[in-house]
């Protein structure tokens, strides 16, 4: 996806959550933790957040994180990338609807590259199928080792970390809502 069509997809999804919970952008920020001239920045185009940025935002909203890169009304997202991370792709394999409340991605860490994720809601679960390379996962105050063909799944309402063991991983993430 073009930087400028990405901004403008995630400005508006930004936007319609806002509006549809009755929020100030103020109340936003304190939701989220992200700061009310950041989210100003993301809604008017004129930034675009990391993905660390965007996942406070996803999970201080209670929203997914795929339907803010996600394009077309299909179930299967396609082959859009989230831009702004030269060592972290994340590409939604299926974006999250609301009949089976979830979200399937592919995520690719290069150069050991090491991802940390605020929690999510209280009863979401993520399931880490990992396709290539070797990966460790933080979550529940320890690190869980995985190579290719393993996988685990724990609950993401606490704050958990991605680290790549390798040069190139490559992993599913299906969240479950």
């Amino acid at each position: 996806m073009a930087e400028q069509a990405f901004k403008q997809h995630i400005a508006q999804h930004l936007k319609a959550l806002r509006k549809a919970q009755g929020l100030s952008l103020d109340s936003v920020a304190k939701l989220t933790g992200v700061s009310k001239a950041m989210l100003g920045q993301i809604e008017r185009q004129e930034s675009s957040p990391t993905i660390s940025t965007l996942w406070k935002i996803a999970s201080g909203l209670d929203a997914s994180f795929s339907a803010f890169f996600a394009t077309g009304n299909d179930e299967k997202a396609g082959d859009d990338n989230f831009p702004d991370d030269p060592n972290m792709k994340v590409k939604a394999i299926f974006s999250y609807r609301e009949d089976t409340r979830m979200e399937v991605m592919e995520v690719s860490l290069l150069n050991f590259h090491e991802q940390q994720s605020d929690p999510h809601a209280t009863g979401v679960i993520e399931h880490v199928h990992v396709l290539n390379g070797e990966l460790s996962v933080y979550f529940d105050n320890a690190w869980h080792e995985l190579r290719a063909g393993q996988s685990l799944r724990f609950f993401a309402d606490q704050p958990h970390i991605y680290k790549a063991r390798s040069e190139y991983t490559v992993f599913h993430n299906i969240i479950c809502y």
